[in-house]
Formats: structure tokens, sequence, C-alpha cells
């Protein structure tokens, strides 16, 4: 019997969300769909959502139907810089300025690089 590719990366995930709640910080964690991505900024404890953001949210939808995307629903590496910024703004906004990179087992590539490096640009530390 072999695991399928969500079982691979949620086992990836559980790895990595252990060695972070080792050290207690503050996290950034990536989901990502076919259509859309999203990042949520969890307290050490996990207990609490402190910031989110996503290309489901309407005025991200706005965004990327005004940029040079706009037959993209949110499912491209443009949508997830914009995603980036936007929730180091919020985290900042928020008074966090250090996190750990939670990217739930996905591969960093593509549209979680892209996150990612959005992030950084905007004035996270992780």
């Amino acid at each position: 019997m072999s695991i399928t590719k969500k079982e691979q990366r949620l086992r990836r995930s559980r790895q990595t969300r252990t060695r972070i709640a080792l050290q207690g910080t503050v996290r950034l964690a990536v989901h990502r769909s076919n259509q859309h991505i999203y990042a949520s900024i969890i307290s050490g404890d996990g207990a609490r959502v402190l910031a989110s953001a996503s290309t489901a949210e309407k005025e991200v939808r706005a965004q990327i139907a005004a940029s040079e995307h706009a037959a993209s629903k949110g499912g491209n590496t443009a949508a997830a810089s914009i995603i980036g910024k936007r929730i180091a703004e919020k985290a900042r906004a928020a008074g966090i300025e250090k996190v750990a990179f939670d990217r739930s087992g996905f591969a960093y590539h593509g549209r979680v690089k892209a996150l990612a490096e959005a992030a950084r640009e905007a004035g996270l530390q992780f």
C-alpha cells in the first residue's frame, strides 16, 4: 500500500510544525489550492490567528483583476506576491517583525516561493 501525494505533504507539514512548536515562535502558515493561496500568521501556542490574507478576499480579487493577469483568479505567482506583501503589512501593523515560515509541506517553489520573497521584501523576517 503506497501513500498518496496528499499524505506525503501532510507528513512533511507535521515535521515542520513540530520543529516550529519547539521554538515557540509565531509562524507564517501558507496553504495553496489550485485557484487560491492563503497565508496566516498564527501565535506561538497555535491558539490564535493574528493576521491573515488570501486571494479569496474581495479587495485582493479586485487588485488581481486590475493587474495584467486579469484572466487569473489567484492561482499564479503574481497573486502570491500580492498576498506576501499584504500579510507582511498586516503583521507589521500587529507588531510582528519575525516569524517562522511554515510552508505546510508544499515545495518551496513557484507560488510558495513568490509569497515568501514578497513578504521578506515587505519587511517580514524569517
